[in-house]
């Protein structure tokens, strides 16, 4: 899920498009060590967690099964073994891809001139 400022990406959206939860991460930083405790926020049992091939590490995927989820990550092109994955269902990921859209048309949040993290989720 990147953005043009990669600042904040991790976001769960429930099929009305409305965030649940939005968490700020730091932009140098890969988005896999903050999905589990954006995912621990939430009742996670009986869901399906969409993610992209991002997310595709042992520890998400034994967290997301633990906690009774079932995962539609694909695998990694490069991977060996490649799971399979609910392509149909996949696709409904572009809910949360439109949310992001519709929130970097906002020129306060797409070019972040809130330089404090609780300002900046004020804004959003």
């Amino acid at each position: 899920m990147a953005l043009a400022t990669p600042d904040w990406r991790l976001c769960r959206t429930v099929i009305f498009r409305n965030p649940v939860r939005i968490m700020i991460s730091k932009g140098q930083k890969n988005d896999i060590p903050y999905a589990i405790p954006l995912l621990k926020q939430i009742n996670i049992n009986g869901s399906k967690i969409l993610a992209d091939r991002g997310y595709n590490s042992n520890k998400v995927l034994k967290y997301i099964h633990a906690n009774g989820a079932k995962a539609t990550i694909p695998s990694k092109r490069n991977a060996k073994i490649q799971r399979s994955c609910d392509w149909w269902l996949y696709k409904e990921r572009h809910l949360v891809e439109k949310l992001f859209l519709k929130l970097k048309a906002y020129r306060r949040i797409a070019t972040r001139y809130d330089k404090l993290a609780c300002t900046y989720l004020i804004a959003m």
